[in-house]
C-alpha cells in the first residue's frame, strides 16, 4: 500500500516532504499523502483503487486525444501540439487531421495534415486499443493572447472514426510589464487600509471619494501610487466575515467601499432622498461616523438600503429606457457576462437562506441549491430575476467609482496610481467556489507550523486541484487576474510560494498534519504575465517566509517584483539591519504589512504587550525573548541609520533612552528606506499618523480589533498634518522632483 500511494502521490505531485525555518526535513506521512490524494478526488480506499487510478493517470493523456490548455511562451513559436489518436494496426496511413486556430476576434486559421505531412512519433496499446502520438506544428508566429485550437481526425482505412476537440492555447510574453521610467528612478507610494479611513462626510468607512482624495494629495507630494488592502466581497459579519482577506469571491467588491451620495440614481431618486432624510436613518449615519470602531454590518445595511431605491428609480428611468446611462449598464452586463450573474445569483441565494434558514455558507443551504445548475436555482433565478439584476447594478456602480478613481491618479501625473491586493483565496462557502466547485478540492490552504504558529494554521480556503484547474483552461485563475488588475497600475499577489507550491489540509486533518502540492508554476506565471501586459500593470510578489530560492529566481526571470520589509532584511545570521545599497533592485520595500506591528507599536514593543495580554505566549519565557530581541533590535537600527548619517548630532546611541518612537525617528526611517535600491518603496500611513497597533494579528479572531480599527485621524486633519505633509521632502530624491 505504502509503494502504491507513494507513487500516486508521485504523479499527482504531492511533494514527499519539506524543509521548516530551522533546516529540519519534514517527511509526508502515509496518512497526509492519502488525505491529499482524497482531497483531490481519488479512490484510495484499498490497493486495487490506487492501482486503477495509477493505470489512468499513466495513460490519461494518451486516452485525452487532445490537452485541455497549453501555454507556451512567445519565444517558443511555431506551436507544436501533440495528438493522441487511436487507431487499429496500419489504420494511420489513411488518417487525415486538421487544426484551427480561431483568436479573440473569431479569426481563423486552418491547416490540414495527412499522408507524408503526419509523423507518427510514438504509440501505445492501451486495454487492447492502440493509440499513436502525432506532433501538429502550427503554421504561423502568432501574437501574444488566447486561442482556441479545433482539431479533427477524420475517417482513414482502420481509424476509429471522426474526432474532434477544442482546446485553448496561451501565447504569453516572456515579462511582465514595467513602466519605462521605473528603472531610472525609483518610486514611491502610501499605503493604506481603506475601510479604516475617518472623514467628515463618509459613512463610518472609507470609501472611494476618500480614496479619490487621498490620491491627490500623494500625486501632489509626487507619490506614485497608493496601496490598498484587498476591495474583494466579504461577508461583512462579525466575527469571521471581516478580513479583507477571506473574501466570498475575489472576481468582485465590497459595497461598503461604495460612495452612495455620489451615485447620480441617488440624488434622483425621491424614494433615497427621502429615505436619507428620514430621523432613524440620520441617527445610525452619525453613530457610525463617530464609533470608535467599524461597523461592517450596519455600514452595509445602510448603503444597501438606499441603493434599493436608486436602482429602482435606475430601473424605470434608465434600465427599461434606451438612455446612455441604461445602454452603460447593458454594456457592463454583456462584458461580465454568466460569471456576474452567478454572484447576483449567489447573494440573493444567500440573503434568502441567512433569513429562512440562518444559514450562511451554500454547503448549508437545502441541497437542490447547492449546485447552480440545478433546476431549483434556474427556477429561483427566474423568480428574482430584478432582485440578481440589482446586486449587478452595486457592482457596475463601484467599477465606475473606481475607474474614475485610477483615470484621476493617471491625469495627476502618476506613474502608477492604484496599488492592489489579490488575497490568496475565497472561503469555502462564497461565490467563488459555489460557482466554481468542479475545481476546488477537499482540503484547506494553510501553513505548516513555524516559530510564529507552532500549531500551524488553516486559512479556510479550499485548495483548488490543479489537474481540474487545466481542464478549465485556468478560467477562474485568468478571470480573477483580470478583475484585480482592471482600475490600478499593480498587483501584489498575497503568499506568492502558492504559485509554486499550497500547502494542503485535508479535512478532518490539523495543520500539523498538512502536505505541500506542487503547482503549476510555469503555467501560472506566464498567464500573469500576459494579463500584466494587457493591463499595464506591475506584478509584485508577496515572497516572505520560506519561499525557495530557486522560485525567486523564477519571479525574478518574468520580471515579477519581491517583497521585502524592513523588519526582516537582515545580514543572516547576523541580525544587523541591511543597508540600503544591499537591497534587491528589483523589489518593492515596505517596513510593515497589515499583519505585523506598525512603526510605533514595533518601537515600543505595544505588540509584545497585546500578545502577553490576549495569552498567546506558551509562557512569560517566551515573551520575554521576544523583549529581549526587540531591545537588541532597536539598537541594531539606531546603528544602522547612524551608518546613513539620518539621526541628528547628539540623538542617544541607547536604544533605552529612546523609549518612544518620534515623528523625527519615524522619518529617518523612512529615509532609509528611501535610500534603498528597491524601484518602489511603500509607506504605511498607520506610521505616518503614529497609530500604534496594527490592523490584524495573526491566530487571533476576536481576541484584538482585527480589520475594524479606525484612524485617529480624519481625512481632513491629516491632510494638514505636518507628518503627512513631510512625505514630500522624505522622498524628495527619490522622484527627483
Amino acid at each position: 500500500m505504502k509503494q502504491l500511494i507513494d507513487r500516486l502521490a508521485e504523479l499527482y505531485e504531492v511533494l514527499p516532504g519539506f524543509w521548516d525555518i530551522f533546516g529540519t526535513w519534514h517527511a509526508a506521512t502515509l496518512e497526509t499523502k492519502k488525505g491529499v490524494l482524497a482531497a483531490m478526488r481519488l479512490k484510495v480506499g484499498s490497493a486495487e483503487d490506487i492501482e486503477q487510478e495509477i493505470r489512468a493517470k499513466e495513460t490519461g493523456q494518451w486516452k485525452s486525444f487532445l490537452a485541455p490548455v497549453h501555454v507556451i511562451a512567445e519565444h517558443e513559436q511555431p506551436l507544436a501540439v501533440p495528438v493522441f489518436i487511436p487507431v487499429e494496426k496500419g489504420g494511420e496511413g489513411g488518417l487525415s487531421v486538421s487544426f484551427a486556430m480561431d483568436d479573440e476576434e473569431g479569426r481563423s486559421d486552418e491547416v490540414l495534415l495527412s499522408g507524408d505531412a503526419l509523423s507518427m512519433d510514438g504509440e501505445m496499446v492501451i486495454d487492447g486499443k492502440r493509440y499513436v502520438r502525432t506532433l501538429l506544428t502550427d503554421t504561423a508566429r502568432r501574437p501574444m493572447g488566447y486561442y482556441t485550437l479545433t482539431v479533427t481526425v477524420r475517417n482513414g482505412a482502420g481509424s476509429s472514426g471522426t474526432l474532434w476537440k477544442k482546446a485553448k492555447v496561451i501565447i504569453a510574453p516572456e515579462t511582465c510589464y514595467l513602466p519605462e521610467n521605473i528603472c531610472e528612478s525609483g518610486l514611491w507610494g502610501l499605503a493604506v487600509n481603506l475601510y479604516a479611513i475617518r472623514s467628515g462626510r463618509n459613512w463610518g468607512v472609507g470609501d472611494f471619494t476618500d480614496l479619490g482624495e487621498l490620491c491627490r494629495h500623494v500625486a501632489a507630494m509626487n507619490g506614485s501610487f497608493v496601496g490598498l488592502n484587498p476591495l474583494h466581497a466579504i461577508p461583512n459579519t462579525r466575527p469571521y466575515g471581516l478580513s479583507p482577506y477571506s473574501p466570498i469571491s475575489r472576481l468582485f467588491r465590497n459595497v461598503i467601499y461604495l460612495d452612495v451620495e455620489a451615485v447620480e440614481d441617488v440624488a434622483e431618486s425621491a424614494a433615497a432622498r427621502a429615505a436619507m432624510d428620514d430621523r432613524s436613518f440620520r441617527t445610525a449615519l452619525n453613530e457610525l461616523r463617530h464609533a470608535s470602531l467599524l461597523d461592517y454590518e450596519k455600514v452595509a445595511s445602510l448603503k444597501m438600503s438606499i441603493l434599493r431605491h436608486a436602482f429602482r428609480h435606475f430601473h424605470d428611468m434608465s434600465y427599461v429606457s434606451d438612455t446612455a446611462r441604461g445602454r452603460e449598464f447593458r454594456a457592463y452586463l454583456e462584458t461580465e457576462g454568466e460569471t456576474l450573474r452567478s454572484f447576483g445569483l449567489y447573494l440573493e441565494l444567500r440573503e434568502h437562506f441567512m433569513r429562512t434558514e440562518n444559514v450562511y455558507a451554500w454547503q448549508d443551504w437545502p441541497a437542490a441549491y447547492r449546485g447552480h445548475e440545478q433546476d431549483a436555482v434556474r427556477q429561483f433565478r427566474h423568480d428574482h430575476d430584478l432582485e440578481i439584476l440589482f446586486h449587478s447594478y452595486v457592482q457596475w456602480l463601484l467599477d465606475k467609482q473606481l475607474a474614475d478613481v485610477q483615470a484621476a491618479c493617471c491625469s495627476a501625473g502618476m506613474n502608477v496610481g492604484l496599488y492592489h491586493d489579490l488575497a490568496v483565496g475565497a472561503i469555502g462557502g462564497g461565490s467563488d467556489i459555489w460557482m466554481y466547485q468542479d475545481v476546488a478540492g477537499g482540503a484547506d490552504v494553510g501553513a505548516p507550523p513555524d516559530d510564529f504558529n507552532p500549531n500551524g494554521q488553516n486559512w479556510g480556503f479550499p485548495a483548488l486541484i490543479p489537474e481540474k484547474l487545466r481542464e478549465t483552461g485556468y478560467e477562474l485563475f485568468i478571470e480573477t487576474l483580470r478583475q484585480n488588475m482592471r482600475h490600478g497600475g499593480a498587483l501584489r499577489i498575497d503568499h506568492a510560494l502558492g504559485l509554486f507550491r499550497l500547502f494542503w489540509i485535508p479535512s478532518g486533518m490539523s495543520p500539523k498534519q498538512g502536505g505541500y502540492v506542487r503547482q503549476p508554476a510555469r503555467d501560472l506565471l506566464r498567464i500573469i504575465a500576459l494579463e500584466s501586459r494587457r493591463n499595464r500593470t506591475i506584478v509584485i510578489a508577496e515572497d516572505l517566509g520560506t519561499i525557495d530560492e530557486e522560485f525567486r529566481e523564477m519571479l525574478q526571470r518574468f520580471r515579477v517584483f519581491s517583497y521585502r520589509l524592513l523588519y526582516f532584511e537582515r545580514n543572516y545570521p547576523d541580525p544587523s539591519f541591511k543597508l540600503p545599497g544591499q537591497y534587491v533592485p528589483t523589489a518593492l520595500c515596505a517596513v510593515t504589512t497589515h499583519d505585523l506591528p506598525t512603526l510605533y507599536g514595533y518601537w515600543e514593543g505595544h505588540d509584545i504587550a497585546v500578545k502577553g495580554r490576549i495569552g498567546i505566549y506558551a509562557d512569560d519565557d517566551a515573551r520575554e525573548q521576544d523583549r529581549a530581541a526587540r531591545q537588541r533590535d532597536r539598537g541594531l537600527l539606531l546603528s544602522a541609520l547612524r551608518q546613513e548619517n539620518l539621526l541628528p548630532d547628539g540623538f542617544p546611541e541607547d536604544p533605552a533612552m529612546v523609549p518612544h518612537m518620534t515623528p523625527l525617528l519615524c522619518s529617518s526611517i523612512y529615509r532609509y528606506l528611501a535610500r534603498t535600491s528597491c524601484r518602489m518603496a511603500l509607506v504605511s500611513l498607520d506610521d505616518v499618523i503614529g497609530t500604534m497597533d496594527q490592523q490584524n494579528l495573526p491566530g487571533t479572531v476576536d481576541q484584538h480589533p482585527n480589520w475594524v480599527q479606525r484612524t485617529p485621524l480624519t481625512l481632513e486633519a491629516i491632510f494638514s498634518d505636518d507628518r503627512f505633509r513631510g512625505l514630500k521632502e522624505v522622498f524628495r530624491e527619490r522622484s527627483g522632483k
